[in-house]
């Protein structure tokens, strides 16, 4: 009895890591009822501390704070990577290792800094886009809803894996990019398009045999100015184990490459996956802060940082 009970918990901890924390055989939409029927499957989804909000420059509380590190970003991916459709969005995963241990972890990248209270390793990255370019992503930002958005999932890695991490308030930060449509195609999103023609159908996966940085995923971007919150997953089971860091310096997409997002199947037959984005959440009591930038770009002094940092807390 105890081994097939620690069967089911590891096959249900690879497929939760594997789709970035969509449960195994769980299928939900994203319509009105669909949404409302999530808080009745799953508790957390009526919760106070839910994800995703709109965030305005102008409600949040600016602050000295840490920049965000990011370690091993620069260095290649361990491979293969797999890019999967999950019928809910699109996954991007590396290979897991079956015993973390130091060593192992230096190959896998991580981040710490802003609020967090410790280092988050990468656990896979996925994405939100709209049928129309007016929508898409799941956060709003001084009123604007970008046509996508990028989420790159980290575990805290104090906790042995996602299923326990899930039980925490600390156990997840997840970093938020906007895009922004141009012109021309992105470079930045050239090896996620070019696997999307081959993943067009439900539950197909495919495994890159190149491998790339996570760097390359958010070249240009303006790392040092952010937004950060408490909140949850933004799909079932909801769970208010997130921490959320936002950028608010856009990366680019072109409309050739949306479309390519919008030619997945979400697994329901004549049916595409698009608007694949909950609905705003309250934001309650909860604090949203904004990491004050010094102007002439300079090192703010750490004690100062201390200061000003210890003493606002995520809640009114």
């Amino acid at each position: 009895m105890k081994l097939y009970f620690l069967l089911k918990l590891i096959l249900f901890v690879s497929i939760i890591c594997k789709d970035n924390f969509v449960e195994a055989g769980y299928r939900f939409g994203y319509s009105k009822p669909e949404q409302r029927r999530w808080m009745r499957n799953h508790g957390s989804c009526a919760g106070k501390y839910q994800s995703p909000i709109s965030i305005h420059s102008g409600r949040s509380i600016s602050i000295n704070m840490p920049a965000i590190e990011f370690v091993g970003y620069h260095n290649l991916l361990p491979g293969p990577i797999q890019i999967h459709n999950n019928g809910h969005s699109v996954t991007l995963s590396v290979p897991k290792r079956e015993q973390e241990t130091e060593d192992t972890l230096s190959s896998v990248p991580y981040i710490f800094g802003g609020k967090l209270t410790n280092q988050y390793v990468l656990e896979g990255l996925h994405y939100h886009w709209g049928y129309r370019n007016s929508r898409g992503s799941e956060h709003v930002l001084n009123d604007i809803r970008y046509p996508l958005e990028m989420h790159i999932i980290h575990r805290n890695k104090k906790y042995k894996n996602v299923a326990e991490a899930l039980t925490y308030s600390d156990g997840l930060a997840v970093l938020a990019f906007f895009y922004q449509l141009k012109e021309n195609d992105a470079p930045e999103l050239s090896n996620i398009a070019k696997a999307m023609s081959i993943i067009e159908n439900y539950n197909e996966s495919i495994l890159l045999n190149h491998t790339f940085t996570l760097a390359s995923l958010i070249r240009g971007i303006d790392t040092d100015k952010f937004y950060t919150y408490k909140g949850s997953l933004t799909t079932p089971p909801c769970s208010e184990a997130v921490t959320w860091i936002l950028f608010p310096d856009t990366l680019s997409v072109s409309v050739s490459q949306m479309h390519k997002f919008r030619q997945l199947s979400n697994g329901i037959e004549g049916s595409i996956l698009v608007d694949n984005f909950r609905a705003l959440q309250p934001l309650g009591n909860r604090r949203i802060f904004l990491r004050k930038v010094n102007a002439f770009n300079t090192k703010i002094d750490n004690d100062e940082n201390q200061v000003h940092y210890s003493k606002w807390d995520w809640l009114i």
